[in-house]
C-alpha cells in the first residue's frame, strides 16, 4: 500500500484554530486534571450521524446499551447532512445547550469542525479509550493523524473510486479518464456523481484525479490541480445536475435515468444488499487506478457535562474493542470496514460473512486492493478548500437537494 505521510496537526496549530472559535468550553475545575466521572444515574446520549455510519455501528450501539444500562439510559439517533453539522454544533455551544454528545462523521465533518473549533480534544483520554499508535496502522493510521485529537477512527476503507453501471445499458464501460469524458459526450446527462462536500464517492473521485492526471501537487487543490479542474469543467458540460448526497445516484441508476455513476467498494456492495440497486449492477475500476482511502470517526463536541462526556468516552472505548470492530464489516457499507489493525472477515459475525461472500465481489476487490496504490485523503484545511473550489468552479449552481 502506498500511503504518503500526512503529519498530524500540531498542538500549536490546533490551538490557533480553536482559539478563534466562538464556543470554547472550559473544563470544570473539579475534573480538569483527571478523567471525567460517571454520574450517580445513567444518562441519555444524543448521537448524530452525518456519514451513514449507523449502517455499520447500529448493532454496536445496541450491544453497548444492552450491557451497560447503569451508564447509558438510552441513545437518541438523528441524521443530518455533513455540511450543516459544524454550524449546528457551534450554535448549541454558543447557547450552552449541547444536546449532541457523539458525532459519527467522515473527514469532511472533522475538517469543518476543526475550522470552527467545535471538537473536544480526545488526546488526554487516549489511555482510557485507546492509543492511536497501538490501534491503527497503514492507511488508517495516516487518516487518524489527519484528525489529530479531534476524533477517533472507527471505520476505514481503501474506498475507490470505481465506476458503477447498468450492464444492459452500458455495453462497454470506460476504462480511462479519456474514455469517461468521451462516453459522457456521447451519452449526455447519463453520468453523474454527488457533491463532494456530502458524498464519499464524490470526494474520492475528485481527490483521485490529480494522481491519475499527473497534476503538479495532488495535495494542493488550490495551486496544484490545474489538470484536475480543467478535466472536471469539461466533464461538467455533460452532467445535468449533482445530487447533494450519494443515495440519489444509486436510486437514479436503479431507475434508469442514469446509466453510469461514480461509486466505491462499499457503495457498490451495500445498496445491492439493501435492494436499492439491482444485484447484477456491474462495476469496473479505471486502468492503472489510484485509490483514495476514507474513514469515519466518532467526534465529541466541546461543552458536555462531565457525566455525558464520561459516558461518551466509554461508548467510544467499547466501539474500538476487537469484537465490536469485527461487527463493522456489517453489510459492506464501508468495505472492508474495521479501522483497528488485525481484524479480519473471519472474525465478523456469520451474517456479515454470508452477505459479503454473496454481494462483496471479493474475487474482484481483493486482488484490486492488493495491486492498487492507495493515497490518504486531503488533510482538513486543503479538503475544505477543495470543497469550496468545487462548489465555486464546477457544480455549485447545479446541486439539487
Amino acid at each position: 500500500m502506498n500511503i504518503p505521510g500526512h503529519p498530524a496537526f500540531s498542538r500549536r496549530a490546533l490551538l490557533r484554530t480553536t482559539l478563534g472559535a466562538a464556543a470554547t468550553a472550559v473544563l470544570p475545575a473539579t475534573w480538569a486534571q483527571g478523567l471525567p466521572k460517571f454520574g450517580s444515574s445513567p444518562v441519555p446520549l444524543g448521537v448524530i450521524d452525518v456519514a451513514g455510519n449507523l449502517a455499520l455501528t447500529q448493532k454496536v450501539f445496541d450491544a453497548y446499551g444492552a450491557t451497560n444500562k447503569e451508564r447509558v439510559s438510552r441513545f437518541t439517533f438523528t441524521r443530518s447532512p455533513a455540511p450543516e453539522l459544524a454550524g449546528k454544533i457551534r450554535a448549541m455551544q454558543a447557547a450552552n445547550r449541547v444536546e449532541l454528545h457523539m458525532v459519527l462523521t467522515g473527514l469532511d465533518g472533522i475538517a469543518a469542525g476543526i475550522e470552527q473549533g467545535v471538537w473536544q480534544d480526545l488526546s488526554p483520554y487516549y489511555a482510557q479509550i485507546g492509543n492511536p499508535a497501538e490501534l491503527y496502522d497503514g492507511g488508517a493510521a495516516a487518516i487518524q493523524k489527519q484528525a489529530g485529537g479531534n476524533g477517533m477512527l472507527i471505520a476505514y476503507s481503501q474506498q475507490g473510486p470505481v465506476l458503477e453501471y447498468a450492464p444492459a445499458r452500458v455495453a462497454k464501460p470506460p476504462k480511462t479518464l479519456d474514455d469517461l469524458l468521451a462516453w459522457t459526450k456521447a451519452n449526455p446527462n447519463k453520468f453523474f456523481y454527488a457533491r463532494p462536500a456530502n458524498s464519499g464517492p464524490g470526494r474520492t473521485f475528485v481527490m483521485s484525479l490529480p494522481y491519475m492526471l499527473g497534476d503538479k501537487d495532488p495535495l494542493d487543490p488550490v495551486k496544484g490541480w490545474d489538470k484536475t479542474w480543467a478535466y472536471l469543467k469539461e466533464l461538467n458540460r455533460n452532467v445535468e445536475y449533482y445530487p447533494s448526497g450519494t443515495t440519489p445516484t444509486m436510486r437514479e441508476l436503479a431507475q434508469g435515468s442514469r446509466d453510469l455513476i461514480i461509486s466505491t467498494m462499499g457503495w457498490d456492495i451495500y445498496p445491492r444488499v439493501q435492494g436499492i440497486v439491482p444485484k447484477d449492477t456491474a462495476v469496473t475500476a479505471f486502468d492503472k487506478p489510484t485509490f483514495v482511502a476514507d474513514g469515519q470517526f466518532v467526534a465529541i463536541p466541546k461543552g458536555l457535562p462531565e457525566d455525558r462526556l464520561a459516558a461518551a468516552l466509554d461508548v467510544l472505548k467499547f466501539m474500538l474493542q476487537p469484537t465490536q470492530q469485527a461487527m463493522v464489516y456489517a453489510d459492506g457499507y464501508l468495505y472492508p470496514g474495521p479501522a483497528r489493525k488485525g481484524i479480519t472477515l473471519s472474525q465478523a459475525p456469520a451474517e456479515s460473512q454470508k452477505v459479503l461472500n454473496e454481494f462483496g465481489r471479493l474475487s474482484y476487490y481483493e486482488p484490486l486492493l492488493a495491486s492498487t496504490p492507495v493515497k490518504a485523503p486531503l488533510e482538513p484545511k486543503p479538503l475544505i478548500a477543495m470543497f469550496r473550489a468545487w462548489d465555486e468552479q464546477i457544480g455549485g449552481q447545479k446541486v439539487k437537494t
